[in-house]
């Protein structure tokens, strides 16, 4: 699933391909990726606007355009977001093609489409749309990150995966910030002590900078995310055998040992540090 970083790296693609570019075509190959829009409105307001800087909040990606609409794209589980020469064969799942006046295009790619493209008249309905998500998880502050854990029940693992709490965390930027932080997925958020948020609060930065460069969650294997899919996971801190249950629905993995120590215990290893 796209997290934070991997939207973060959609921005970059679509600042570098589509910024200050003006779109001559809009192509919905499957309308079933449209929420709140038909296509022939997508056409008649997108066409002849000119991107602007694109911004992202969580996982969503809001692209101004220059008479004021505002194309705001989400990713689901499966999407991304491609610039591709006008030429090349269209992949099965490209759902949206944007041709751009250099004729390159801008291709919204989604196999399973549980998310999709809306379309906002203005930045007050980009509001709108937004407006049950919880600050961004790379602009959070230490304070603020405090207060939104002291505000919430049930496991911490749910409240980082919270949109509504926090945006941008999913499954494995969740399951990585825990293990560094040495914090155990089913914690109660709000029991968390002062010297546990502030090292998960540093663990997060760390992950979601080291994340942002690779505009994904690396699978490192000095990571706990480089060794979600070994048949036997251990952990690579400690060698110690990883665990794993469902939370929210979703696979957790954690390590019963370093995960349970107290704030602030001495760790035999530094897992990625440095980068």
């Amino acid at each position: 699933m796209p997290e934070l970083p991997d939207v973060e790296g959609f921005r970059e693609v679509l600042s570098s391909c589509g910024g200050g570019r003006r779109v001559t075509n809009v192509e919905v190959r499957d309308p079933g990726v449209l929420r709140g829009v038909t296509v022939r409105r997508l056409r008649n307001e997108v066409v002849g606007e000119r991107f602007g800087e694109p911004r992202r909040h969580g996982k969503w990606l809001i692209a101004p355009m220059d008479d004021g609409p505002v194309l705001v794209w989400h990713f689901g589980m499966t999407g991304a977001l491609v610039c591709a020469c006008a030429d090349e064969p269209p992949d099965p799942h490209d759902r949206v093609v944007l041709t751009l006046d250099d004729e390159r295009q801008l291709r919204y790619r989604d196999q399973r489409k549980l998310q999709g493209v809306q379309l906002a008249g203005n930045e007050a309905a980009v509001g709108h749309i937004l407006a049950d998500l919880g600050p961004d998880a790379l602009a959070v502050s230490g304070e603020d990150f405090r207060r939104l854990l002291d505000g919430r029940r049930g496991a911490v693992k749910n409240v980082l995966m919270d949109q509504s709490a926090l945006a941008g965390l999913g499954n494995l930027l969740s399951d990585e910030i825990l293990w560094r932080a040495g914090v155990a997925p089913d914690r109660a958020a709000r029991e968390l002590s002062a010297a546990e948020v502030r090292e998960l609060h540093t663990a997060m930065r760390r992950v979601l900078a080291s994340s942002v460069r690779a505009a994904r969650v690396p699978p490192r294997r000095s990571w706990l995310t480089g060794r979600r899919d070994d048949p036997d996971p251990r952990c690579p801190r400690c060698e110690g055998r990883l665990r794993s249950r469902r939370f929210s629905g979703r696979r957790t993995l954690w390590c019963p040992r370093c995960q349970s120590r107290p704030p602030g215990a001495d760790r035999d290893v530094h897992p990625g540090k440095g980068g």
